[in-house]
């Protein structure tokens, strides 16, 4: 298979780790931001405006509003948490490919 001069051949379990590589470090970049954008999100209970998983509205704020803040904040804190696993595999399998690379080199 012809490559570009100075640059190693990729062979298909290259691209393949390669590729994985890319899809775990999007997936976990979208889930942050996704993460990040609902924890701004604004809840309510029973009409009543209760703030976001991030801001909680100021003041006293009806009982119905903690379980509403609750479940927000929980989704925040698992998709969030996705996003970090995903950067973290994405990061692992790097690593794990550039070491069985410089192996099979050496």
């Amino acid at each position: 298979m012809g490559h570009a001069v100075g640059l190693p051949a990729i062979s298909g379990a290259g691209l393949a780790v390669i590729s994985l590589n890319k899809i775990l470090g999007v997936a976990g970049l979208v889930l942050l931001l996704g993460g990040a954008l609902l924890g701004f999100r604004s809840v309510s209970a029973s009409g009543t405006d209760c703030g976001s998983a991030f801001q909680p509205a100021g003041g006293i704020t009806p009982m119905a509003c903690d379980n509403a803040l609750s479940g927000a904040s929980t989704l925040t804190t698992v998709v969030i948490s996705a996003g970090v696993l995903c950067l973290l595999g994405a990061v692992a399998v790097k690593v794990i490919h550039d070491r069985a690379q410089e192996k099979v080199s050496a």
